[in-house]
């Protein structure tokens, strides 16, 4: 008994990162974790182990640019390990996040067999107001299949799944994009419609009622906040995507976001915009379809005089 005690001590190890960690002891906090892997937005903390890494810990081998993407810019937060993914060429380690407000994120890291960075995701949070149930199942490829869904009054069921992977192009993209939504937007609601369009390329600009991109005035005369919208009937595919854009010079324009690989190109010559997909965007449209054409410049709407 004395000798199993003795032995517990030794192998418990310091991970709050006062002092220097040894990866090995760091990846020894992830226990094996078996396919396929479920979670829900109401059970994130409770999957998480005991063990807690500490922040000073943690950044000795990510980078804290990697953890800014999901828990914002904060250094209080309560790390755990959930668990690691062996594959071929890399590892996927679950961690979850809990910040000062009790906010839980579940996310995974990648890296190589020499437990080098990668790259990081965030796959589902306790920070949801929409009404949907949340959740995330992981095969043995492993996709990460992010889902959301809720039954309305009518009892029928509204849901989209977003399947994610890990690409050799060191990010990660979408592979399976389903849902039942789009089919019911008997109105497309323009988010940006009533907003102040002062700057020179601010207006609406369309192919039809169906086909269109708003453009309004941003927070700097250099960005512009956009809406994008599309129906396309061969193949039948969709998408639609709110963001803001920044100028790179008089007549293009470009849309990033960090943690979304989608990465839009804009460029304006004449009354016409037309639009290329550059990253992955596969998590705001269909999987047949791309962000990439040209719309007209609509006139603007002269109010009404009235005696």
């Amino acid at each position: 008994m004395l000798m199993v005690i003795l032995g517990c001590k030794e192998s418990k190890k310091d991970l709050s990162g006062e002092t220097p960690v040894k990866i090995s002891d760091f990846m020894a906090a992830f226990p094996k974790t078996t396919l396929p892997f479920t979670a829900y937005d109401t059970n994130i903390a409770k999957i998480a182990d005991t063990i807690t890494i500490g922040y000073k810990a943690f950044i000795q081998f990510f980078p804290d640019s990697s953890l800014q993407t999901i828990v914002g810019k904060t250094r209080k937060i309560s790390i755990h390990p959930v668990g690691k993914i062996e594959k071929e060429k890399e590892n996927y380690l679950l961690i979850t996040f809990t910040n000062s407000k009790k906010i839980s994120y579940l996310a995974v890291f990648v890296t190589d067999k020499k437990n080098k960075f990668l790259a990081a995701k965030e796959l589902i949070s306790s920070d949801n107001t929409d009404e949907y149930s949340h959740s995330l199942s992981i095969n043995r490829e492993p996709t990460f299949l992010i889902s959301r869904e809720k039954t309305n009054k009518d009892n029928q069921l509204s849901f989209s799944r977003a399947g994610w992977v890990y690409s050799s192009e060191g990010i990660f993209m979408v592979v399976i994009n389903d849902t039942n939504e789009d089919s019911r937007k008997d109105n497309i609601i323009n988010p940006l419609d009533s907003l102040p369009r002062k700057n020179k390329f601010s207006a609406d600009y369309a192919q039809d009622k169906k086909n269109f991109i708003s453009l309004r005035d941003g927070k700097t005369p250099n960005s512009y906040r956009f809406f994008i919208h599309f129906e396309k009937e061969e193949p039948k595919c969709s998408g639609e995507l709110k963001g803001e854009m920044k100028m790179k010079n008089a007549s293009t324009a470009q849309f990033t976001q960090n943690g979304d690989p989608c990465i839009i190109d804009f460029h304006f010559q004449d009354r016409e915009i037309t639009i290329k997909e550059q990253g992955s965007c596969g998590n705001h449209r269909g999987i047949k379809c791309f962000f990439d054409d040209t719309y007209i410049r609509k006139k603007d709407s002269k109010p009404i005089k009235r005696k």
